[in-house]
């Protein structure tokens, strides 16, 4: 499923492509031919994204409501002048073409999980549903926290949950947990604020440049040597999709989590009953520690009476 950087992606090409221009709206396969109809020969005002969620905003105050799912797809078409768009072909739900100084340009969107005709009120009840989008000037990090605070499943469920958090998807859910230490069943709840706070800030940085950058990387260049200019797919993720840690060179753990695959080292990211252990065998030799000098202070108090 496209990750949210791309849908902003989207969002910003097609206002480029169409904003403020008059479009031609169909929909080969049928299943919008009537919203489409409504649609055809306005003008296509502006477009937004908001988390995994795309939407055209018509002059008629109404917009399209896009979201891909795990196969939609939209492909585009630059035109020539003079030329027209290939003919769609017949899976295509909604196409959008559009003449301009440049040629114009044609978009095909095919196996959607949703395009819909919505007014302005039903856009807002989809976004209301959403958590904070880090890609956008206006997320407020603090509703993601609370949100957190109230769950005690594990942190890996609730950074896919779009009421927590909009846009994140299993890369980046995979990569921001290895880069800060989480195992994926570490409970939400459980994850502390300087740590949310370095996380929301890591998300903000690799979502907004995979917009500019139209993929997603988030090794660090400096590690592997390799610029973010000539680095591989295989290159670009420190646990997602890799059989061993970048960092450590420990299997990495695959496994299922409600449905989707989960990645983690657990040396780098012990799950939560090993760190705890960890932490227990810490305080305990902390402890043996701190009465082996406590002792013989006391037996030098004593001798000293």
């Amino acid at each position: 499923m496209p990750e949210g950087h791309t849908i902003h992606r989207l969002a910003r090409d097609h206002a480029g492509w169409f904003a403020g221009r008059e479009v031609r709206v169909s929909s080969p396969q049928g299943r919008f031919a009537a919203a489409a109809a409504q649609l055809d020969a306005h003008t296509l005002v502006a477009t937004d994204a908001f988390g995994k969620h795309l939407f055209h905003r018509y002059d008629d105050g109404r917009s399209v409501h896009i979201h891909l799912g795990l196969f939609g797809k939209v492909f585009h078409h630059a035109l020539e002048h003079g030329v027209a768009a290939p003919a769609p072909r017949d899976t295509v739900r909604y196409r959008v073409e559009a003449a301009g100084s440049d040629g114009g340009h044609a978009i095909d969107l095919v196996g959607a999980t949703a395009c819909e005709l919505l007014d302005e009120a039903e856009v807002d009840a989809i976004i209301a549903r959403l958590g904070p989008d880090p890609i956008r000037e206006d997320a407020d990090p603090e509703r993601a926290w609370a949100a957190l605070q109230r769950r005690s499943v594990g942190i890996g469920r609730a950074l896919m949950d779009q009421s927590v958090l909009a846009g994140v998807g299993n890369v980046y859910r995979a990569e921001v947990l290895f880069v800060h230490g989480l195992h994926p069943d570490v409970p939400a709840r459980d994850v502390d604020r300087a740590t949310w706070d370095a996380m929301w800030a890591t998300l903000v940085e690799w979502l907004r440049r995979g917009v500019k950058e139209r993929r997603i990387i988030t090794v660090d260049p400096k590690e592997i040597g390799v610029p973010r200019s000539r680095m591989r797919r295989a290159d670009a993720t420190y646990a997602y999709h890799q059989d061993h840690c970048r960092r450590c060179g420990t299997a990495i753990r695959r496994y299922d989590l409600a449905g989707r695959w989960a990645y983690a080292c657990e040396s780098c990211q012990p799950p939560p009953g090993r760190a705890a252990s960890r932490s227990t065998a810490s305080r305990s030799t902390a402890s043996r520690s701190t009465a082996s000098t406590a002792a013989p202070a006391r037996r030098r108090g004593a001798s000293h009476a």
